[in-house]
């Protein structure tokens, strides 16, 4: 028969137990602070931003037209046609948020831009309602993830041109290289470890006082066999 499972058992078995139960959280804890800072590599995260719109050449000679007109001396006007290149025209939001829609599809199958991965993972989206397209690279190296956004920025611009002949795609933000990681979390990976400790030795330690039959006392002959004790036999061996 087994011994009955009660609430005030399981502290007791807990509390006798307890040195145990500490010592197997700070070890589990230390183990996993230990593999997340020195055996997972570390993953960086950078992105760059592009934007693209829809409309006609004409529309944009037009822009640039108005926009030259205004200079007066030639360095002013080599000033402004910079700054001409890297201007967003007003154009049809709407028209220019499902041409970035386009443009997200085009860019993830491009054999073009795939192959500029490098082993890292690269993720394109557009923000929902806009022309704005973030290309995000992760990775385990930091200077490499700033480089591979970029190229694809580069590249994004030429798969573009050569498929369409209208609107126009500039880079909004350029990657820069991370300065941290923002994973592993050593941390939260050391207080993860330390819970699984917690709970694993405490469930054992009930696990065994569940499965251990032995009797100890007077109270496990009565609490196992419900029966009362009415003598008991003396230890001559161990009395002085």
């Amino acid at each position: 028969m087994a011994k009955n499972v009660t609430v005030q058992r399981i502290v007791s078995v807990l509390l006798h137990r307890v040195q145990i139960i500490i010592l197997a959280t700070v070890v589990m804890g230390l183990l996993f602070f230990m593999y997340s800072r020195f055996v997972i590599a570390p993953m960086y995260s950078t992105s760059t931003m592009i934007y693209v719109q829809n409309y006609s050449s004409a529309q944009r000679d037009n822009a640039n037209t108005k926009a030259t007109t205004s200079t007066k001396t030639e360095s002013d006007s080599k000033k402004t046609s910079n700054e001409e290149n890297q201007k967003i025209y007003p154009a049809d939001i709407s028209a220019s948020a499902n041409l970035a829609e386009i443009c997200v599809t085009l860019f993830k199958n491009s054999d073009e831009m795939t192959a500029l991965y490098d082993g890292c993972t690269v993720n394109v989206d557009v923000t929902d309602g806009t022309f704005f397209i973030t290309i995000t690279v992760d990775g385990t190296d930091a200077q490499k993830c700033a480089n591979v956004a970029n190229q694809l920025a580069e590249k994004a611009a030429e798969v573009y041109n050569s498929k369409f002949s209208y609107g126009q795609i500039g880079t909004l933000r350029q990657a820069n290289v991370p300065s941290a990681p923002y994973a592993p979390s050593n941390m939260k990976n050391m207080l993860i470890g330390a819970a699984i400790g917690f709970i694993a030795s405490s469930l054992i330690s009930i696990l065994i006082e569940l499965i251990d039959t032995t009797i100890k006392s007077e109270d496990d002959i009565q609490e196992i066999y419900g029966i009362p004790i009415f003598a008991e036999i003396p230890d001559f061996d161990n009395q002085g």
